[in-house]
């Protein structure tokens, strides 16, 4: 038997419900019981130090908050006790001792001092628009018809089919993916020559995309970040953007690699940092993933789990820190909070391309990797959430931390999670002292939630962990069902999802969530500047919309 701690997280299903049709036990009741491993419950187990992150940025700015109402409230009750006339005589006594000169330098220091603030503050960062690469309806497959082609290309044995055939029919996705038709064939496809005609495929699509709908010259593009993981070749992926385009000479090119499916929102983190630095210019970000040259003929099941998942997509996006900009913006950017784990071996081995024993490379995954998300998850929501939770929120979650520390009720580094009985029904256990911890929610922080949509597992056991509703988690659903799981860029299909429906209104807040090998888990939230029209055009989301959302992805 598994220790306590171990059997906490763990769940059981029912599947395979049915009668004996032959045998000595025909016509009995028979069923299986699939055992799980679900993410830790990580609101339980929360780590002070932590919480001090976000909340020495609050401390930083709470002199403001006392000082000025105390400073309104005297200003108020002074001016109220005087009429007109007593105010301007005053005034003007006041100031009648004070000869031109004084009077000049006074404005002089004034005018300085506001000029210094204003060009010392962060600029506003604001996303113009974004674009999201669709393939062509002959890159299409079914879950069946990506079975058959992995059978047709002659690599793998009936074990290894079948162990893929069950994974997608348990991942979330849906019929109507998209791969390279290269994955069928019987020869090496994880070449240069492959890799940069998907690249090209997918990048070219989501930039053209973008252009059109921006109107802005790839020659005004002052910055430019790439992120794709897998597929990294010389010249860049960057330097092939701008060969492509032929883009200025002195433009900031950057190319990140190896950063797996969170690098999306690094990848604007280091656009916003340029654009810090650079005046008066526009960035440029794009996010892929490589099918084919990250696609895996061997037999090792842990490496096999990456074909299943990860489909065709890209996205692009423009950014933009002029002022005169921020009328035809649809979102600006408010905070980005990256957690990296990667100190720890095991986290950094949790998602690590090696070769197998028969030396074909892949993407070993590790079994620990639902447990390890959570935990990573866990110190970035905790440090995200004081910089976004209402002030009652905060207060409540934060006493409840101090409470549980100092009584002492849960020692260090446990976890405890909510447990499934066999009926489906949930129950949660009840702490050391007998009340349940505070959840934040963080439903009163976001209006939307998009989610990395990396398996349906993973999107289930968030919405428990962060009480998130059906329609909270009905873009990353979406996303994976329809496209799969994109990589960096599914969080922008969520994204245009959430558009293509006109959910999104002026001022609502939308959080991006990711995470990927190092181990990494990042936020991002953005807040709309106006509200977003349904798009007649130019979204990925347009045939299919009405069909969604599914009943069975609930």
């Amino acid at each position: 038997m598994p220790p306590t701690g171990e059997q906490d997280l763990l769940s059981t299903e029912i599947v395979n419900r049915g009668v004996e049709s032959s045998g000595p036990d025909a016509g009995s009741i028979t069923f299986s019981v699939r055992v799980r491993r679900r993410l830790p419950d990580f609101v339980q187990s929360v780590n002070l130090k932590y919480v001090k992150l976000g909340y020495h940025y609050l401390i930083n700015h709470a002199i403001y908050l006392a000082t000025v109402p105390v400073l309104v409230l005297v200003f108020s009750a002074e001016i109220g006790s005087l009429s007109r006339e007593e105010l301007w005589r005053k005034l003007w006594d006041s100031t009648a001792g004070y000869d031109l000169a004084t009077v000049l330098a006074f404005f002089a220091v004034f005018v300085f001092t506001l000029s210094v603030y204003f060009m010392s503050r962060p600029r506003s960062i604001y996303l113009i628009d974004f674009a999201c690469f669709k393939p062509s309806d002959e890159l299409k497959v079914t879950k069946e018809e990506f079975i058959d082609l992995a059978r047709r290309s002659g690599k793998f044995d009936e074990a290894s089919l079948e162990f893929q055939k069950k994974i997608l029919e348990s991942s979330g996705i849906g019929d109507e993916t998209y791969v390279p038709r290269a994955i069928m064939s019987p020869d090496n496809i994880s070449t240069m020559k492959e890799g940069r005609a998907e690249a090209s495929l997918v990048i070219f699509g989501a930039l053209d995309e973008l252009f059109k709908k921006t109107r802005i010259r790839p020659k005004d593009v002052g910055v430019l970040v790439v992120n794709c993981s897998i597929f990294n070749p010389t010249p860049s992926l960057s330097a092939m953007i701008i060969n492509h385009y032929k883009m200025r000479g002195n433009i900031l090119s950057f190319n990140l690699g190896g950063m797996g499916c969170s690098a999306g929102i690094i990848a604007v983190d280091l656009a916003r940092d340029m654009l810090q630095a650079n005046p008066n210019n526009v960035a440029v970000v794009v996010s892929t993933e490589m099918v084919g040259y990250n696609w895996y003929p061997g037999k090792d099941r842990s490496m096999l789990i990456p074909n299943c998942y990860i489909r065709m997509g890209c996205s692009a996006l423009l950014l933009s820190n002029r002022s005169r900009d921020y009328r035809r913006a649809k979102y600006r950017l408010e905070h980005i909070v990256r957690t990296h784990k990667g100190a720890d071996d095991r986290y950094f081995r949790s998602v690590y391309q090696e070769e197998d024993e028969q030396r074909f490379k892949g993407l070993k995954i590790s079994k620990d990797l639902v447990e390890i998300g959570g935990d990573a998850l866990k110190t970035n929501i905790t440090t995200l959430g004081p910089l976004v939770l209402p002030l009652s929120e905060q207060l409540l979650f934060f006493a409840t931390l101090v409470k549980r520390y100092l009584s002492g009720t849960k020692p260090k580094g446990t976890t405890t999670a909510t447990s499934v009985t066999l009926d489906g029904s949930q129950k949660s256990p009840p702490t050391s002292s007998g009340t349940k911890p505070y959840i934040p929610d963080y439903k009163l922080a976001f209006e939307h939630f998009c989610v990395h949509a990396a398996s349906k597992t993973v999107v289930n056991e968030l919405q428990r962990n962060l009480g998130l509703s059906n329609a909270n988690v009905e873009p990353s659903r979406a996303t994976l069902h329809r496209f799969g799981n994109t990589s960096s860029s599914s969080i922008w299909y969520e994204l245009a999802y959430l558009e293509a429906k006109g959910r999104v209104k002026r001022g609502d807040r939308v959080w991006q969530l990711s995470f990927g090998s190092g181990f990494k888990c990042n936020s991002a939230v953005w807040k709309a500047v106006r509200r977003i029209k349904k798009p007649t055009s130019n979204n990925p989301w347009l045939d299919c919309l009405d069909r969604y959302p599914l009943e069975e992805l609930s």
